[in-house]
């Protein structure tokens, strides 16, 4: 039996008070290329047991990231997650509690938020942060938003080292606001010239360490060049456990930080939820979009937790916002926080080691692959290599021998010149020595 609430005419009384003339007309801003026409094409009506027997077997046409070697990386990490952390975030007083419109009520979801704030300005090097966005791409388009307030300048520069995704968002964000981004071509190899580009009409230059292509950078020079033009100096980091061993954006002198914190207790899950991080400076606190929850004291003297700096606008006024952003990615946050807080201070930089020797290792042995050539200089835990034929198909290859070999670049830049020949290559703590030697084995085959 099919509900449908609503009659013919209930939708055509609606339409009308809209002031549009059909369903259609809705999605006018939806490119047509976007647009699905026609049904999607599912099955009709099953059972319960029909519809788990069905799935089960779309599900098995998968192959699970653990179950074989696996060196995806691009912006979205498998780690170890401890089992701890989803034994706690299952719990009910986390699993179904939402921040409601009296958020004192929630003391124990506040003082979570309170702590993840802390953590995030703590591994930044800033000195506030949010109480989390939704995902890595979307924090780094708030921040040019963001960067756009605080100046009142318009032309925003973002670097060929940052993740391609992460461009498109803002490419979408600004050609709303009509302010498209200054785009600089994708740069494997480093090596692009920024401070160049910055003029008295740049809000900000937007970076990203490591960068996409693995390479690590210090960017306290072209900080120093954003500030002296009255430009901020916005940095991306897409995997949040380099902060163990890297240098933090806040002692580059990084005016906001946005980052992807997927790798914390959040699982790859086929690509989602994710948690966007959002940090700055404390001046520039009142232009943060988002939550943030703070530390008080009740009539009584007791610590107690509050949303703060967080206006009514921001929930239901939205043309008078300082950003749409009006939710958090609440429970992926909290399982940010259980997973650093179990592994602490120590605990983080030796996760941090364990990743850059896997990658180490990982690279000395492409390198002596015939062919092979390793691009990247100094990386954490992701490289580019060069193939000596288009990479696509040998990663094709190898995923039909059981090895995840890594991204093709032609996979996110189609089209794009130079780059059908290279691959990008992850190793993280849960790569072993045998995945490494399958990798190799499998590569010195394909090439052949």
């Amino acid at each position: 039996m099919r509900y449908l609430p609503l009659t013919a005419r209930d939708r055509g009384d609606m339409l009308a008070a809209i002031g549009v003339p059909s369903i259609d007309a809705l999605f006018a801003d939806v490119p047509a290329a976007a647009r699905r026409d026609g049904l999607v094409d599912l099955p009709r009506a099953m059972g319960e047991l029909e519809v788990e027997r069905r799935i089960a077997a779309m599900a098995a046409k998968n192959t699970a990231a653990g179950s074989v070697p696996f060196f995806l990386g691009g912006g979205a990490y498998r780690h170890h997650v401890p089992a701890a952390v989803d034994h706690l975030i299952q719990r009910g007083e986390f699993l179904t509690s939402y921040t409601p419109y009296q958020p004192e009520v929630a003391q124990g979801t506040l003082q979570a938020l309170f702590e993840f704030q802390t953590q995030v300005a703590l591994l930044t090097g800033m000195e506030v942060a949010n109480a989390s966005l939704y995902d890595g791409a979307t924090a780094c388009a708030e921040a040019v938003a963001m960067a756009r307030r605080v100046t009142r300048r318009d032309r925003a520069i973002l670097s060929g080292g940052l993740h391609p995704h992460y461009r498109e968002v803002c490419q979408t964000y600004g050609g709303f606001a009509g302010t498209g981004p200054v785009l600089m071509p994708p740069v494997p190899g480093g090596g692009e010239d920024l401070a160049r580009l910055i003029d008295r009409d740049t809000a900000c230059v937007v970076v990203q360490n490591p960068d996409f292509f693995g390479g690590l950078h210090d960017y306290s020079a072209l900080a120093d060049s954003c500030h002296a033009a009255g430009a901020l100096l916005v940095v991306i980091v897409a995997e949040v456990v380099s902060l163990g061993l890297v240098k933090p954006p806040g002692e580059m002198g990084a005016d906001i930080v946005a980052a992807e914190g997927q790798s914390f207790g959040n699982a790859l899950n086929f690509g989602g939820p994710h948690l966007g991080l959002f940090a700055t400076r404390d001046r520039y606190v009142r232009q943060m979009p988002g939550r943030l929850a703070g530390q008080t004291a009740d009539a009584d003297g007791r610590r107690g937790w509050v949303l703060t700096l967080s206006t009514r606008e921001q929930h239901i006024r939205r043309e008078k916002a300082t950003s749409n952003i009006c939710t958090n990615s609440g429970l992926c946050a909290l399982a940010f926080t259980i997973h650093l807080a179990l592994l602490g201070e120590a605990g983080l930089t030796r996760l941090a080691r364990l990743n850059h020797e896997a990658a180490i290792k990982t690279a000395d042995r492409l390198a002596a692959v015939p062919g092979v050539t390793v691009l990247t200089g100094s990386f954490f835990n992701e490289f580019t290599v060069q193939l000596p034929r288009a990479a696509g198909p040998v990663v094709d290859k190898l995923a039909a021998r059981g090895v995840l070999a890594g991204i093709p670049l032609s996979r996110l830049y189609p089209g794009e010149a130079g780059l059908a020949d290279l691959l990008l290559v992850a190793a993280t703590e849960t790569v072993t020595d045998d995945d490494i030697d399958r990798l190799a084995a499998g590569l010195t085959e394909g090439l052949r």
